[in-house]
């Protein structure tokens, strides 16, 4: 009798311990399961949030991704069909553009923060191809997909455009590093570009010669986002109005040269040619030089032409680290005289 009783005492034992365990489990794995869904629910709230917020468009997407780790800066190309259709050997403008980060001396990593605007469906989806931050310009109205050689008038309307996209970008809050993609990039600008942050903007010029004025060129420029430069951008686009047969760099000068910087309070550094270069005036210093430009030069061929000879002169100075002089420019220098070039439509 004292076996049966034992015997059922220890069933009984069992048997609460069982249900005691199940409802532990229950109990836990509800808690666990809660924990994870408040975890899930704390981690998308900020964005959901800030997407509620801070509705984003396509740009400001584009931009807000290509800033990120940088400052809130933005490197920014404008690129058309142009200027990603091969040329003479094979070769297009933006691939001879991004291969020179792959060349230079830290530059590769600024990919990350390079946006490229397109202004037609050719280049937006060459860049896309490109797994690059893209983004296609608004451009209704007017055909930029060719080439537009220098001066004419599909070619100042395309500037015009274009420095009313960069007013837009300031007026979001970010810096821009902008360059042409006829610029070489050699070696990191941001460790050329002054550091001091009292200053608005730095400029590229054609050629160092400061009594002669500040032959300043659009093609490279670094611009801080502030009231200052804000008010800049807005009164040069507006001035385009008043400036028939006047490219926006022409505008930017006269505004230079009337005062109208000094009427901001602009604090404004002129980047040397020493380290800033251009066919213009050639650096000469390969130990120093940051940025070649395809400037004086009048057409897409010959800038391709010239520029692979600097790329090559480049690699054989990375090499030796012998400083020898540049390739002459000599399809640049005759583009001038080449009346009978007609660009593809």
């Amino acid at each position: 009798m004292p076996l049966c009783n034992d015997s059922s005492r220890n069933l009984a034992v069992a048997v609460a311990l069982f249900f005691a365990g199940v409802l532990y489990f229950s109990f836990s794995t509800h808690s666990i399961s809660d924990h994870i869904s408040d975890l899930l629910h704390n981690t998308n709230t900020p964005q959901q949030v800030k997407t509620i917020e801070f509705p984003q468009d396509e740009l400001e997407a584009v931009l807000e991704s290509a800033a990120a780790g940088n400052n809130n800066t933005v490197i920014i190309a404008l690129v058309n069909r142009a200027y990603v259709e091969e040329v003479g050997e094979g070769r297009t403008m933006l691939d001879l553009f991004l291969e020179s980060f792959w060349e230079g001396e830290g530059t590769l990593p600024l990919l990350d923060h390079l946006v490229l605007v397109a202004t037609d469906h050719t280049a937006y989806d060459r860049c896309r191809f490109k797994r690059l931050h893209c983004y296609k310009m608004d451009i209704k109205g007017v055909d930029l997909e060719g080439e537009k050689v220098y001066m004419s008038a599909d070619f100042i309307e395309m500037m015009w455009r274009r420095t009313h996209f960069l007013l837009d970008v300031l007026s979001r809050g970010y810096h821009i590093l902008f360059t042409d993609t006829d610029v070489l990039w050699l070696r990191t600008p941001f460790s050329r570009l002054s550091n001091n942050g009292s200053l608005d903007m730095q400029i590229s010029v054609d050629q160092n010669n400061v009594e002669a004025g500040h032959a300043i060129n659009t093609g490279f420029f670094h611009v801080r986002s502030n009231n200052k430069t804000f008010s800049l951008f807005n009164k040069w686009y507006d001035m385009r109005l008043n400036s028939p047969g006047m490219k926006e760099q022409d505008v930017l000068q006269k505004l230079l040269d009337t005062g109208f910087f000094n009427q901001l309070g602009l604090n404004v550094n002129f980047l040397n040619t020493t380290e800033f270069s251009g066919f213009c005036q050639d650096s000469t210093d390969m130990g120093v030089v940051t940025t070649v430009h395809a400037n004086c030069c009048r057409h897409i061929p010959a800038k391709i032409f010239d520029l692979t000879l600097v790329l090559s002169d480049w690699k054989s100075y990375k090499t030796s680290h012998v400083i020898n002089k540049w390739s002459p420019h000599h399809k640049c220098g005759g583009s001038w005289k080449d009346n009978d070039y007609v660009p593809k439509p």
